[in-house]
């Protein structure tokens, strides 16, 4: 069927490429539909099937020609996919050239288009051992292993009623409001009543947190709100309000002490509070060194790619995105509809959120491919022991029977990407094991987990 094929490198990790079919084979394919429609046809003067072949190219050789240009094109494709070098990825379609697009085969006639699309993108690996790189230091201080413990404390406190005085920061109070028009008239569908929250968090629609402290139970008052424009919800940035609120019961959370008592409620194990600050610390450090070792890897990728050459192909970027896209939706257990006109009332777009992730997309994209380049070029191999050993971990860890596990992650095809992830470790423990770590600045523990 084909007589001549060309491929031609471009921009971005794609390629055209060019098939001529050859003549006898264009004949043969328009010969083969005529001879099909003539035996199905049904034209008034004629018996079904007995339509001579020449009335049948008068009234439809043109679309016959278009049907056999693209069976041609599609098989020459297929042909053309099973010994070409560079082959399309799975999610990049080739696409007509677009002088091909109103291409038509004529008989006795060659025939030529061509089609673009991505291949896998050629990685040009620098140096990757023995790299220099920095990561930061964390150690876990008093004031962590305190703030863990104010929060146990705030975890086990009581609420009670504020028996006098007014409301203040971090009180709970319980307020009526209501957003009044130009008038002074209450208007209903802004009204609320009981709703609850605790003053400082910033938990309730007009930002009243303020505007209560200060205010003492069953008083009631009218607030002036003037919004700036630059205010973080677009709904009342640049607006005026009057609100109408009135505080209905303040409460206060009343904290145990911090002692022994408090360590053996949060858990049996613990006798003395020394043994839960003593856990608290411990678990703090497991938290902070996790973070520390996946910063090492990253370092290490990082420091690998200034000096590695990869250009990405845009569709590789896009299937990241999407992916990504799906997961925010999926963690979202919204339907994207809703989710979009969420962003819309944030005065965002998908395209907004989606164009923010690009960068980030061509980074994980690339680090596959060069983490996929390495273990291949170190020739990393894992065996069906390491994998058995994974599956047990994992199993144990989720409470599962090992045979169980097994059985789960063959049946839906979760096998090679446990192998993927044994294979990465390996190669990290190489690629760490060989590189010059250097500390780096001294974080606090917030500050290392919040980045």
């Amino acid at each position: 069927m084909i007589v001549n094929k060309n491929l031609e490198d471009l921009e971005n990790s794609a390629v055209k490429l060019t098939i001529t079919v050859g003549k006898d084979a264009v004949n043969k394919e328009y010969n083969d539909l005529l001879n099909k429609y003539a035996k199905t046809a049904h034209i008034k003067g004629f018996r079904k099937g007995k339509v001579p072949a020449k009335i049948l190219e008068q009234k439809f050789g043109e679309s016959i020609r278009g049907e056999a240009t693209m069976n041609l094109m599609e098989n020459s494709l297929k042909e053309a996919y099973e010994d070409v070098d560079k082959k399309p990825l799975p999610y990049s379609t080739p696409v007509l050239q677009e002088d091909d697009e109103e291409k038509i085969i004529e008989l006795d006639n060659d025939f030529t288009f061509a089609v673009k699309y991505d291949t896998m993108p050629e990685v040009k690996v620098g140096e990757y051992k023995g790299v220099e790189i920095e990561v930061p230091v964390c150690k876990i201080g008093k004031k962590d292993v305190d703030r863990e413990l104010e929060k146990i404390q705030d975890q086990n406190s009581t609420v009670v009623e504020k028996s006098e005085g007014t409301a203040e920061e971090g009180n709970i109070v319980n307020i009526d409001y209501c957003e009044l028009d130009a008038d002074g008239n209450e208007i209903e569908n802004e009204k609320r009543e009981d709703f609850v929250f605790t003053i400082g968090t910033g938990y309730n629609v007009f930002k009243l947190d303020n505007d209560v402290i200060g205010m003492a139970k069953d008083e009631e008052k009218v607030i002036d709100k003037d919004y700036p424009e630059d205010d973080t919800d677009t709904s009342l940035a640049g607006q005026k309000k009057k609100i109408k609120v009135k505080l209905n019961s303040i409460k206060v959370k009343e904290l145990p002490a911090l002692d022994d008592e408090l360590a053996q409620d949060v858990n049996d194990e613990f006798k003395t509070l020394k043994d839960l600050k003593s856990s608290i610390k411990k678990d703090l450090t497991e938290r902070a060194n996790s973070i520390l070792e996946q910063k090492k890897k990253q370092a290490v990728i990082d420091k690998i790619l200034e000096t590695t050459e990869i250009t990405v192909p845009e569709s590789m970027i896009q299937a990241e995105i999407d992916q990504s896209w799906n997961q925010f939706i999926g963690q979202s257990r919204m339907p994207e509809e809703q989710v979009t006109m969420i962003l819309e009332a944030q005065g965002k777009t998908k395209k907004d959120m989606t164009d923010e992730w690009r960068p980030s997309a061509e980074k994980n994209v690339k680090t596959y491919l060069l983490t996929d380049k390495l273990v291949e070029m170190e020739k990393i191999e894992v065996s069906d022991e390491e994998v058995d050993e994974e599956l047990k971990k994992q199993a144990e860890a989720s409470g599962m029977e090992f045979e169980d596990a097994k059985n789960y992650f063959e049946q839906n095809g979760m096998t090679f990407y446990l192998k993927n992830d044994i294979s990465n470790r390996k190669l990290y423990d190489l690629l760490l094991e060989s590189a010059e770590i250097k500390e780096g600045e001294k974080k606090d523990y917030l500050d290392l987990m919040q980045n």
